[in-house]
């Protein structure tokens, strides 16, 4: 059965046995390289890397002083990767419902949640297909909240022709685990606006060591280099980041065929005249990770889709109905579209579909 997510590997890695054997497995010359070449791809300048996808969460959170008693509007129709690490700081989450046609934050929800409690605004962008991201911006303008991208399945993914992480979101979070594009087995990274913010986050990455005085010239620790920064040790490793150079390479080919795939699987539901409606896609241009469709019949759809060969899912369970996030009050867009929601196999391992 075609899978729906595979985890993508270069044919060749001609640099990892050099790696492994450099005595330099630490955060350096690859880090930086992945750093750059995501910037290049973005567009964007600040972009800092992590060793896992939950690190990048949990240095969002420390950058910008989230924890204890603030507020955190999210949608619970998403990964529970992007919701727990405000729980494990003491944050609330506070859900909002979605457009049942995008799978996406709701604008005019999103305001009616926000509190004088309300840290941030945290946008999931469900399985490559951005949300609304003028509008839930202006929203935390207007109030003076930061707002969140969370693309945890979007890299990639375009926003009125711009690439999510270059789309004026103040902050930008990425996955780059194994069955992201690009993965580097286990990764994340992060893309800032504010340079103070970069700068920032950067060394709370590090334990809060300033690099360029920790040393004093014979290689000591210097002893007037103060830690003024909580932080963590979550640099991503020479081999993560090496892997994720190597994919980006191939990454516009890699896009390139789900994109494809798409168009081929809307040609496909036409001439069949299947009851599968895709999802809204106005002003986006999703990575397609997954082909998503909206159906009345959800565990009949699943079924058919895998007696043809195609593990169709649901993917996401809705975060709402997990007890540690807290009973809130009902969501009827969430409720709409996780009734309806269907993925579909759409990735880069796939040629001739329905052949």
């Amino acid at each position: 059965m075609i899978p729906l997510y595979k985890p993508y590997v270069p044919a060749d890695l001609p640099e990892l046995n050099k790696i492994l054997r450099s005595g330099q497995l630490a955060y350096g010359k690859w880090g930086r390289a992945l750093e750059q070449a995501v910037s290049e791809f973005t567009g964007s300048y600040y972009v800092l890397s992590t060793n896992s996808y939950n690190s990048a969460m949990l240095l969002v959170l420390a950058t910008l002083n989230i924890g204890h008693t603030d507020e955190v509007i999210a949608s619970p129709m998403s990964c529970l990767a992007s919701n727990q690490p405000f729980v494990t700081q003491g944050a609330n989450v506070v859900w909002a419902d979605i457009d049942p046609r995008r799978g996406t934050l709701d604008p005019s929800d999103v305001e009616r949640k926000i509190t004088d409690k309300t840290k941030a605004i945290f946008h999931n962008h469900h399985c490559g297909y951005p949300g609304y991201i003028d509008e839930i911006n202006a929203i935390g303008k207007e109030h003076g909240i930061l707002v969140i991208d969370d693309s945890i399945e979007a890299f990639g993914s375009s926003y009125k022709n711009n690439l999510i992480g270059n789309v004026g979101t103040p902050v930008t979070v990425f996955s780059f685990e194994t069955v992201r594009l690009p993965n580097c087995i286990m990764g994340g990274a992060l893309i800032f606006e504010d340079k103070a913010f970069y700068e920032k986050a950067m060394r709370i990455r590090d334990y809060g060591i300033n690099r360029e005085k920790f040393r004093d010239l014979q290689g000591e620790i210097n002893h007037d280099c103060d830690i003024v920064l909580p932080g963590f040790g979550i640099k991503p490793t020479e081999i993560n980041s090496y892997i994720g150079v190597e994919q980006m390479k191939n990454l516009p080919d890699l896009l390139a065929q789900q994109r494809n795939n798409a168009k081929q699987w809307m040609s496909w539901i036409e001439q069949n005249k299947k009851e599968a409606v895709t999802l809204n896609t106005l002003d986006i241009e999703p990575n397609y990770w997954v082909f998503g469709t909206l159906t009345d019949d959800k565990n009949s759809q699943i079924s058919q889709m895998r007696s043809l060969g195609y593990y169709a899912s649901g993917v996401h369970l809705n975060n709402n109905r997990y007890s540690v996030f807290g009973h809130q009050g009902p969501l009827p867009g969430v409720e709409d579209f996780y009734s309806r929601f269907v993925a579909w196999p759409c990735g880069w391992w796939i040629d001739n579909l329905y052949q």
